[in-house]
């Protein structure tokens, strides 16, 4: 079993800040740093002290805030080698296969690539957390802005790999707008019509669609659903290579 606490935190206009918490080592992570006040407020909230920044990528709302937290807190910013020149304040720089030991666990560094060049997750295996950062959506995946399709299709099929219980806390609340998408180029999905009813309910009540699992990915986010015959027979490419049907799928996605 592990000790650790993960608390949400709602930031900017869409954003999710995340504190990670070990009760064992009283050491706290913020993954990533898209607003500096309300991650002060619920540090202070809490009673923790902040001593580790985990970045997933570069983004302004992922690593704005590192440089006025590490100066306000001392903390150390962890963050992905490959964009080390674009993260302020970075004390170490960890690539794919990497591990960084955090409380009395450690994280696993999963290089993604696709969104940026240089993403990287974190998954706490031992607690069965995922720290996805704009990688993986709720009913979606990053739009592809420094990679490419076969680049990002292999970082969503390393996530896909995880455990299927695996938590999967991602960066955005995205999702209601993803299923509307979703359900136009896989409509006789089942338990993707089922979920995007229960999404518009949460939403009605002001209640976050994130965290999800990867069980519940595969079972509904068109992005890790390629083979889907009514998928593929929806975007017309009948048979054609996953990757293919996944390139297809997110054109129409930056389209919709």
């Amino acid at each position: 079993m592990s000790d650790l606490i993960v608390h949400q935190i709602p930031c900017l206009s869409d954003n999710y800040g995340y504190l990670l918490h070990s009760q064992k080592t009283g050491e706290t992570a913020t993954i990533d740093t898209p607003e500096v006040e309300p991650i002060l407020k619920a540090l202070d909230e809490k009673g923790w002290r902040l001593t580790h920044i985990l970045n997933t990528h570069h983004h302004f709302d992922h690593a704005g805030g590192n440089q006025e937290l590490k100066t306000r807190t001392g903390c150390t910013v962890i963050g992905p080698r490959d964009e080390a020149s674009k993260i302020p304040g970075i004390d170490r720089a960890v690539g794919d296969g990497d591990t960084v030991e955090f409380g009395d666990v450690k994280a696993k560094v999963i290089g993604v690539p696709g969104h940026t060049l240089g993403h990287i997750a974190y998954y706490f295996d031992e607690a069965g957390i995922a720290f996805v950062g704009d990688s993986l959506f709720a009913l979606g995946c990053g739009r592809i802005f420094e990679g490419t399709p076969p680049q990002m299709w292999e970082s969503l099929s390393k996530l896909a790999a995880l455990p299927d219980a695996t938590t999967v806390y991602c960066a955005h609340e995205y999702t209601q707008a993803n299923a509307k998408f979703a359900l136009s180029v896989e409509p006789g999905n089942e338990a993707l019509a089922s979920r995007a009813r229960q999404i518009d309910e949460l939403r009605r009540e002001g209640k976050p669609t994130v965290p999800t699992t990867i069980g519940l990915e595969k079972a509904t986010n068109p992005f890790l659903r390629p083979q889907s015959p009514n998928l593929q027979e929806t975007v017309g490419l009948e048979g054609a290579d996953l990757v293919d049907v996944f390139a297809k799928t997110r054109e129409l996605k930056d389209n919709f």
